[in-house]
C-alpha cells in the first residue's frame, strides 16, 4: 500500500468464535500485504466494558471506527485492526489492533483469553493496558488476568525452539523482555488525586507506587507481590495515563457522537496527551535481529503465530522468526532474480561487441540484484537463500551469453549473405569459369570481406562465422581455380583429366553442372 493508506475502518484481523477457534481473516492478510512500509503496532487489552475501543478511534484520529456498544456485551471479538498513516512519521503505517475484552462471559470461545493477550503482546511494539477506576489492591484482584497472562507468558511463549546450551545462557523469560512491547497502563474514570504523603506526583510515580512489592514471605504478601512481580519484570518499560470520566454518565452510551462542548474539557486534554505520547514515543515494530517489520511481514508474523496455536504448539519467537524468514527470504529470492532479469534486458542490447562488455552489464546489474535481496532478506538462514539466488543469476547470464553468441552468428550471417548476393549472381552467371575468372573472384571476395569487416555491431562471432563462411566456399574457388586453368591448357587430354577432377569436386559443390561443362564442349 502506497503512502497515502484509505482504509475506511477497521477489519477483522483474527476472529475467536466457539466454531473456529482463533482464525486469521484473508480480508486482513490481503490489506496487510500490500503495505511495503514500516509499521508502528498499537494494541490495546483489558476487562471487556472498559472503553478500550474508544481510545483506539481517537489514535485513529477519528470518532467512529472500532464499535464501541452501549450495553453491557463486549462487542469485539477477537483482535480487529484499523492501518493509518502515521501522524507523526512519514511513510510509515500505524497499525492499530483492538482486542476482545478478557474476562466476557459470553465471548466467542473463553480458552482464548490467554491467547487474544498473548499474540497482542507478540504482535505490538506499544501495547496498552486499559482499565476503571484506581490502580489498588482492588483493582489488582479485579484485574488479575493480566498478570496472570503475564506470569503465563514465560510457559506459552518461547524465546529459542532448543534448549539452553549452557548454564550461563539466560533464561527464556529474560530474553522475551528483550522483545516485548513498550507497556502503557491507562486508568480511565479516575477518581484520586494524584498525590502521595500530601506531595503531587506524576502518573508515572503512581503506577511506580502501586507495583511496589511487599517484603515478607506470607501468603497474604505473596498474593499482593506476584501481580505487581509479573508487571514489573515483563514490561520494563512501561508508562501510565490517567482520565477522568468523559462525560455525564446518561451520555456515555453516545460518546462517538458527542461534540466538544459535550464531552469534559479535562478528559480531552487527556486524551489529547495520551495520543501526542504514543504516536511520538511508540516504535517501529522489529523482531530478533533488528529486523524491522512491514504491514506485509506482519500479517504473516499474524498468520504463524495462529497457526501454531492452532496446531497446539507453544509459540517460539526462534521458530516464528524462521518461518517468517523462508517465507521472506524465497519472496526475496524471486524478487531479486525478477530484477536482474529485468535489468538485464533492458541494458544488454544483443550482440554486444565484445563478451566483456556482457560480463560488465551482468556485473553491475547482478549487484544491483544482491543490494535488493539484501535490503529485504531476513538474516536467520539467508546464506542458503542467497546461494539459491547467485545459482538462478548465474544460469541466466548464462542463457544471455549464448543468446548473445546465437543474435551475434545470426547477424553476421546475414551480413555476409547480403554482402556476397551479387556475387552469387555472378557465380551463376558464369562469370568466374573463363580465363582469369579465379583471380576475379579472389578480388571480388576479398573487397567484400573487407566491407564486411567494416561493418559495426557483429558481436562475439564476427570473426568465427567469417572463418566458417570462408571456409564453405573454399571448394568453389578450387573449382573455379582448375577452370581457369583448363581455359589455357591448349591440349585435349590436359582438359578431360581436369574435367574429370572437376566432376568429382563437383559431387560436394552447388554450382550447376552445365555452366561448368560448357567450358570443355
Amino acid at each position: 500500500m502506497a503512502s497515502d493508506i484509505r482504509m475506511p475502518e477497521p477489519v477483522c484481523l483474527i476472529e475467536n468464535s466457539q466454531t473456529k477457534g482463533l482464525a486469521v481473516h484473508q480480508e486482513a492478510l490481503q490489506v496487510l500485504s500490500e503495505i511495503t512500509q514500516p509499521v508502528v503496532v498499537v494494541a490495546i487489552t483489558g476487562l471487556y466494558r472498559t472503553g478500550k475501543s474508544y481510545l483506539m478511534n481517537r489514535l485513529a484520529g477519528q470518532r467512529k471506527g472500532f464499535c464501541l456498544g452501549s450495553g453491557v456485551q463486549s462487542h469485539t471479538k477477537g483482535i480487529w485492526m484499523w492501518c493509518v498513516p502515521h501522524p507523526c512519521q512519514p511513510e510509515h503505517t500505524l497499525v492499530l489492533l483492538d482486542t476482545e475484552g478478557l474476562g466476557d462471559v459470553e465471548k466467542g470461545d473463553s480458552k482464548n483469553d490467554t491467547w487474544i493477550f498473548v499474540l497482542a503482546v507478540l504482535l505490538s511494539s506499544t501495547l496498552i493496558y486499559n482499565s476503571k477506576g484506581t490502580i489498588d489492591q482492588q483493582a489488582m484482584d479485579q484485574l488479575h488476568q493480566l498478570p496472570s497472562y503475564a506470569m503465563k507468558l514465560a510457559g506459552h511463549v518461547k524465546s529459542k525452539a532448543a534448549p539452553k546450551a549452557s548454564e550461563d545462557e539466560p533464561e527464556d523469560s529474560e530474553k522475551i523482555v528483550l522483545f516485548l512491547p513498550t507497556f502503557i497502563w491507562a486508568v480511565r474514570d479516575f477518581t484520586l488525586q494524584l498525590e502521595l504523603d500530601g506531595e503531587e506526583i506524576s502518573e508515572d510515580e503512581y503506577l511506580e507506587n502501586a507495583l511496589k512489592l511487599k517484603a515478607g514471605s506470607s501468603p497474604e504478601t505473596q498474593r499482593y507481590n506476584q501481580p505487581r512481580e509479573c508487571i514489573r519484570q515483563f514490561f520494563p518499560r512501561r508508562k501510565c495515563f490517567v482520565f477522568d470520566q468523559p462525560a455525564r454518565k446518561r451520555d456515555l452510551v453516545r460518546l462517538e457522537g458527542l461534540e466538544d462542548d459535550e464531552i469534559d474539557p479535562e478528559f480531552q486534554q487527556q486524551v489529547e496527551k495520551f495520543c501526542s505520547h504514543v504516536w511520538e514515543t511508540s516504535a517501529l515494530k522489529t523482531i530478533p535481529g533488528g529486523h524491522v517489520i512491514t504491514g506485509n511481514l506482519l500479517g504473516k508474523l499474524a498468520a504463524t503465530y495462529v497457526e501454531t496455536i492452532r496446531s497446539g504448539a507453544v509459540p517460539c519467537l526462534e521458530s516464528a522468526v524462521l518461518a517468517l524468514a523462508k517465507i521472506e527470504n524465497a519472496a526475496a529470492v524471486k524478487e531479486a532474480v525478477a530484477l536482474y532479469q529485468r535489468l538485464m534486458a533492458q541494458r544488454v542490447k544483443l550482440p554486444t561487441e565484445t563478451a566483456e562488455e556482457l560480463l560488465e552489464l551482468h556485473g553491475q546489474c547482478e549487484r544491483e540484484t544482491l543490494d535488493l535481496f539484501t535490503a529485504r532478506a531476513l538474516e536467520d538462514g539467508v546464506s542458503a537463500f542467497r546461494e539459491d539466488l547467485m545459482r538462478q543469476v548465474e544460469a541466466i547470464k548464462v542463457k544471455f551469453c549464448e543468446d548473445n553468441e546465437q543474435a551475434s552468428r545470426d547477424k553476421c550471417q546475414a551480413a555476409l549473405k547480403d554482402l556476397f548476393k551479387d556475387m552469387e549472381e555472378r557465380i551463376c552467371g558464369g562469370v568466374y569459369f573463363a580465363s582469369g575468372g579465379y583471380q576475379l573472384f579472389k578480388d571480388d571476395q576479398q573487397a567484400r570481406v573487407e566491407k564486411y569487416q567494416q561493418l559495426p555491431g557483429k558481436g562475439v562471432k564476427a570473426d568465427a562465422v567469417l572463418q566458417e563462411f570462408l571456409q564453405s566456399r573454399e571448394l568453389l574457388a578450387n573449382i573455379i581455380l582448375n577452370i581457369d586453368r583448363a581455359e589455357q591448357e591448349s591440349s585435349g587430354r590436359r582438359k578431360k583429366e581436369i574435367l574429370l577432377s572437376i566432376v568429382l569436386s563437383l559431387t560436394f559443390s552447388r554450382v550447376p553442372f552445365v555452366r561448368i561443362l560448357r567450358f570443355f564442349a
